[in-house]
């Protein structure tokens, strides 16, 4: 359902252009790679029936060839990625602030490819861990391919790129045993936190729900740097990107997501293909914060510390458009990992600013596509390439694909009147901003910098009840795997200047004592950091409905069809696979049994039960909703299921129970739309 939407670009589409490139092998000969039909692909070609292989065997050799080189070496970090199409649509021009095409004209739907990703982990780790996320957009332009290559977190670890490799080698495995793996709770990346303190504020981030989101649809955007809009008069402003999930910002509990990681270790992925295959396409909306130049100096913070967000309430975010993810990818090699990404594909209009750590991400994407993808042509790949013909004196190289006519590869030259010739900034040439510069030659970091506590304070300060609870949680949970004491006491000791509340809270738990001060004077909160505030819909959250033959036949249909009418998903949990039948003519096939569908996969549970039901569905149902209940979730009960409630011993909110069906469809859609029921007392 849906993989037949494609966006137009000059009256074709990306996926058209790409049709020369998709091959359908069903129903065809076998062939080797030169389109020689292949008459045996059993047995390799010997000196009689037992003896040695022979090496005139090319069809072996292509095919074993082939095979020991199917495997590109992963991204260093990034490596667990899933990605699908899209397109992007304008709701207002931005005209006055940028001479980008795509952000000008609101007719147009601009085609993109966005890969998500987790940081830490290897190709083949799970997908709840805690770790920030890839948010890495391709706009297929007419002017060109711009990537706005971001995370789920606004800021970051570091504020120089220097120190990228520093940051990456104490956060991976430890070297001489390789544990623990995509995971940042152990001693080395404390060690670094606690030495590099400019890491605080992305920490308290880190540590947050925010690094366990329940989905990739449900989860924010950021560009994190501060780059420039550019203008056609040549007027400049700094620019922070964002995008906000239409379903809202939600999270997993650390529990839960441990679970699912055994569970099933492709929950995110699955969830974004099957919502996309459903119809449920993801929706973000693109927002913009926007500084005059002349404003650079005027707040608290230095616009270009990469370790700094802007609050929303002193820079509010206009939001200027939509992107729909509308198509899985055909093919996840081709597409999701041959995919490269890289800062510095922008189109006119967009520029970039001197936050260092943006300044060596221009270099180091670029360099690390090389090894990756096996040399410089690496735009070639069908993914990759833009939906615009590209022109230049480029030749040679592994992989290339174009096949270049003519004598002349070289600029200036007369033999080809001088082409291909630079195009003006009248003609769509792109133009650098020109920025004044002045300054001797120094390895320094500036003074605007060293503030490293007031927003990771402000972060703390914005966050609920709940959300400050979980935080102590995932310190304590992370410090506790730390076996230096050092380590232990130096970490107590940095974040009691971010809030001494937290330091105690995770202290105590890890048994170090917090060091004597004052608390932070910092008083600065924003809303907008805490998903509290975040929108809260019912649609297409997940509810597994657990039934038993001899259930209410008519009202359960009536619930049934509630939930789906308000693009709820229910999926039918049972003993066994089959079909149940109800007390009237009512079937219902079942999707999981017990074993196949845990209650950590579902954001909600209505429990409906039958009337002849054993003493082992009875406790396997008691299992799901005292799990569910300690998680936090709706669980809602009719007939029989309602006494399952009452052995598991939960009630309060968010639990549902009634006899009127319509009423009771109501509460428990109120119910899933909160999400989490956090004033829950656990029994």
């Amino acid at each position: 359902m849906g993989n037949d939407r494609r966006t137009k670009v000059n009256g074709s589409s990306k996926d058209e252009q790409l049709e020369q490139y998709r091959v359908e092998d069903e129903g065809k000969d076998l062939t080797t790679n030169q389109g020689l039909k292949v008459s045996e692909d059993e047995f390799s070609l010997k000196a009689g029936d037992r003896g040695p292989t022979l090496m005139e065997d090319f069809h072996f050799r292509e095919k074993m060839t082939h095979f020991d080189h199917e495997r590109i070496p992963e991204r260093i970090v990034h490596a667990r990625g899933f990605a699908a199409h899209g397109e992007f649509e304008l709701y207002d021009s931005m005209k006055e602030y940028t001479r980008a095409g795509f952000l000008q004209d609101t007719t147009k739907k601009t085609p993109v490819f966005v890969r998500f990703s987790t940081v830490a982990g290897s190709k083949g780790s799970a997908e709840t861990v805690r770790d920030a996320r890839g948010f890495a957009t391709k706009f297929y332009t007419e002017e060109g391919n711009y990537d706005l290559v971001g995370n789920n977190i606004p800021v970051f670890f570091i504020q120089d790129a220097i120190k990228f490799p520093d940051l990456v080698h104490a956060l991976k495995p430890e070297p001489h045993n390789e544990m623990p793996q995509a995971a940042s709770a152990h001693d080395t990346f404390w060690d670094f936190v606690a030495n590099n303190q400019e890491s605080a504020h992305m920490v308290m981030w880190a540590m947050s729900d925010r690094a366990i989101p329940r989905s990739l649809r449900m989860m924010e955007g950021f560009g994190v740097h501060t780059f420039r809009l550019v203008s056609e008069e040549g007027k400049a402003h700094f620019v922070k990107f964002h995008w906000k999930p239409v379903l809202g910002t939600h999270s997993l509990v650390w529990d839960e997501a441990q679970k699912i990681n055994g569970k099933d270790p492709d929950f995110h992925r699955r969830d974004l293909w099957e919502s996309i295959e459903n119809g449920d396409y993801p929706e973000y909306e693109l927002g913009v914060q926007l500084i005059k130049e002349e404003d650079e100096f005027n707040f608290d913070f230095d616009v270009l510390d990469p370790t700094k967000l802007w609050p929303e309430e002193e820079v509010p975010v206009k939001i200027v458009g939509k992107m729909t993810l509308n198509r899985n990818v055909d093919n996840v090699f081709a597409e999701t990992e041959q995919a490269a990404f890289h800062p510095g594909s922008v189109v006119p209009g967009i520029d970039f600013s001197n936050d260092p750590l943006l300044q060596g991400r221009l270099f180091s994407y670029t360099d690390t596509q090389l090894i990756r993808l096996g040399g410089p042509n690496f735009h070639e790949l069908p993914i990759n390439r833009p939906v615009c013909p590209f022109h230049n004196n480029q030749r040679d190289g592994y992989g290339r694909h174009t096949i270049n006519k003519g004598q002349v590869s070289y600029h200036n030259n007369s033999l080809a009147q001088n082409t291909p010739a630079p195009a003006s900034k009248e003609e769509g040439g792109y133009t650098h901003y020109q920025e004044k510069m002045e300054g001797r030659k120094v390895r320094a970091r500036s003074e605007s910098f060293k503030d490293h506590f007031s927003q990771a304070t402000m972060f703390w300060n914005s966050m609920s009840k709940p959300e400050k609870e979980h935080i102590v949680q995932a310190f304590s949970f992370e410090l506790g795997k730390v076996k230096s004491k050092s380590v232990q006491k130096q970490v107590v000791n940095m974040f009691a200047n971010v809030s001494r509340e937290l330091a105690k809270g995770f202290a105590e738990a890890i048994n170090v004592e917090v060091p004597e001060g004052e608390e932070s004077r910092v008083t600065k909160s924003s809303k907008a950091l805490s998903q509290e505030n975040t929108i809260k819909k019912p649609a297409t959250r997940k509810v597994g409905v657990i039934v038993g033959n001899g259930f209410k036949g008519e009202e359960v249909d009536m619930v049934l069809t509630a939930l789906k009418g308000e693009g709820i998903q229910t999926e039918i949990i049972s003993d066994k696979l089959g079909v149940r039948k109800g007390d009237d003519a009512t079937k219902l096939e079942v999707d999981h049994t017990f074993l196949t569908g845990e209650s950590v996969l579902f954001d909600s549970l209505y429990v409906v039960g039958g009337e002849d039901e054993d003493k082992k569905f009875s406790q396997a149902t008691t299992y799901f909703v005292k799990e569910a209940y300690s998680h936090y979730k709706p669980i809602g009960a009719t007939h029989e299921g309602i006494h399952w409630l009452e052995e598991a011993g939960v009630s309060g909110s968010g639990v549902v129970t009634g006899d009127d069906m319509k009423e009771f469809a109501k509460e428990l859609i109120t119910a899933i739309s909160a999400h989490r029921h956090w004033d829950r007392q656990l029994v």
